[in-house]
C-alpha cells in the first residue's frame, strides 16, 4: 500500500509572513510516517503559533496553565473497531508548535531553527502515533531513538 499524505500547515497570522518553512514540516511528517511504517491515506494538521496561543491551548485542553513548545491532539473520535472504506483518509490529529519556543530552543541547544522546527514536528507526530516519553524511562528512550532516526532521515542529526 502506498502513502497518500496530506499535511495541512497553518501559520498564525500574528507571525511574520514567510518565517515558517511549511515544506520542512511536510517533510518531517512524511519522514516520521515512513520510519514508523504507516501507509495509506493519512491526514495531519500542524499549527505554528505564538507562545500566548499555545499557552491558551494548553490551559484549555490540558488544564495546564503554562506555555510549552509543542502540543499534540490525537483524533480520539469514537470509531473503535470502525474500518475506513478504501481510499478514505485516516485523520491522525493536530499538532501545535510554539514559534517562540522554536527560536529559543534552537539557540539554547546550539542548532538551527530548521532542526528545532522539524524536531518538534516529529515529536508531536510521535505523540499522535501513541508514543509517550512521560510514561517510563524505557518509553522515553524508545521515543528518543525514533526521533533521532527520523532526524537523520531528514539530514538534520544532532550536532
Amino acid at each position: 500500500m502506498s502513502q497518500n499524505i496530506t499535511v495541512d500547515v497553518h501559520v498564525d497570522e500574528a507571525l511574520p509572513v514567510g518565517i515558517v518553512d511549511s515544506a520542512l514540516i511536510d517533510a518531517a511528517v512524511r519522514a516520521t510516517l515512513h520510519q514508523q511504517h504507516h501507509t495509506g491515506v493519512i491526514e495531519v494538521s500542524v499549527l505554528v503559533t505564538t507562545a500566548e496561543e499555545i499557552h491558551r491551548l494548553n490551559r484549555e485542553y490540558r488544564h495546564i496553565d503554562a506555555t510549552t513548545d509543542v502540543l499534540s491532539f490525537a483524533d480520539d473520535g469514537d470509531v473503535a473497531g470502525f474500518v475506513l472504506p478504501p481510499g478514505m483518509p485516516k485523520y491522525l490529529g493536530d499538532i501545535a508548535i510554539s514559534w517562540p519556543h522554536v527560536l529559543q530552543q534552537a539557540h539554547e541547544f546550539g542548532h538551527s531553527q530548521q532542526r528545532e522546527l522539524a524536531f518538534l514536528t516529529v515529536h508531536g507526530l510521535l505523540h499522535l502515533l501513541g508514543y509517550d516519553h512521560e510514561r517510563s524511562p524505557d518509553d522515553d528512550a524508545t521515543m528518543q531513538s525514533h526521533q533521532e532516526a527520523i532526524m537523520a532521515l531528514l539530514n538534520l542529526p544532532r550536532l
